[in-house]
C-alpha cells in the first residue's frame, strides 16, 4: 500500500488534482488488494516489530515516489515543449489554471496538454503506468531493501529524456521563430522608422498559432513514441 500510494501521489493521470481524493484513495486500495492477492507475503507480520515496520513503510514509499517521479518527468515533456512555444509567442505572462493538473499553465500549453492526455489514454498510457508499478515488485521486491543507485539512475534518465523530447517537440516552433526574427532584423534595417517591437507582437501570435496547427497532427506519433520509450526503459 505504501509503494502504490507513493506512486499514485506523483504519477501522471492517477495523481492529477482534478481527480477527487476519494477516487484516488479507492483506486490505490484496489490496486493494493490486486497485487497482494497475486504475490506472496514479503514478511511475517507476526514476527515484525513496529520499528522495522516503519522502516519498511519508508522504503516502500520512497520506491513508489521515485517510480512515479520518473513517469511524471517523461509525461511532462509535452508540457515543457509547449512552454517553449508559449514563451516565443509572448504568452509567458498569460497564466491560467489548467483544469487537468490544477497547476498554473499557459493557454497554448493547456491546449497541448489536454490533447496529449487524451491521446496518451487512447494509446494505453494508464496500462503502461500500471505495468511499471507491477514490474517494480519484481525489480525491487517488497521488504528487500532499497537500491538507491538504480532508482537515481532511472530518475536521471527520465529527466534527460524529458528534456530531449521537449526540445524535439518545440524544435519546429523554435525554427519558425528564428526565421521570423531574422526577417524582422532585416526589416528593421530597411525601415528604421518602423517600430518593429510593437509590430512583432501580433505577428508572433499569428506565426505561433500557424506553427501549432501545423505540428498538431504529429502529436499522435509523438505520443506513441513517448509511450514506447516508457515501455522500453521504465518497464525494462
Amino acid at each position: 500500500m505504501a509503494r502504490v500510494a507513493g506512486f499514485m501521489l506523483v504519477s501522471p493521470i492517477f495523481g492529477w488534482r482534478a481527480v477527487p481524493m476519494v477516487v484516488r484513495g479507492g483506486t490505490a486500495v484496489l490496486i493494493t488488494v490486486f497485487f497482494a492477492a497475486i504475490m506472496p507475503p514479503p514478511v511475517n507480520a507476526a514476527g515484525t516489530n513496529w520499528l522495522w515496520a516503519v522502516v519498511l513503510i519508508g522504503i516502500e514509499t520512497t520506491i513508489g515516489l521515485a517510480l512515479g517521479l520518473a513517469a511524471r518527468l517523461i509525461y511532462s515533456a509535452i508540457q515543457q515543449g509547449a512552454l517553449i512555444a508559449a514563451q516565443q509567442m509572448g504568452f509567458a505572462d498569460a497564466g491560467i489554471i489548467d483544469p487537468v493538473s490544477g497547476a498554473q499553465s499557459r493557454p497554448l500549453s493547456a491546449l497541448f496538454e489536454m490533447l496529449f492526455a487524451l491521446l496518451f489514454l487512447a494509446a494505453g498510457g494508464h496500462h503502461i503506468l500500471l505495468v511499471i508499478l507491477g514490474r517494480s515488485f519484481v525489480a525491487f521486491p517488497a521488504a528487500s531493501g532499497i537500491d538507491i543507485s538504480a532508482l537515481t539512475e532511472g530518475v536521471v534518465r527520465a529527466g534527460s529524456a524529458m528534456l530531449l523530447f521537449a526540445l524535439r517537440f518545440g524544435a519546429p516552433m523554435l525554427g519558425g521563430f528564428l526565421i521570423m526574427a531574422v526577417m524582422l532584423c532585416i526589416l528593421a534595417k530597411v525601415l528604421p522608422e518602423m517600430n518593429i517591437l510593437l509590430a512583432s507582437f501580433p505577428l508572433r501570435v499569428g506565426v505561433g498559432l500557424f506553427l501549432a496547427a501545423a505540428i498538431m497532427p504529429s502529436l499522435n506519433a509523438f505520443t506513441i513514441e513517448l509511450a514506447r520509450w516508457m515501455s522500453k526503459y521504465l518497464i525494462a
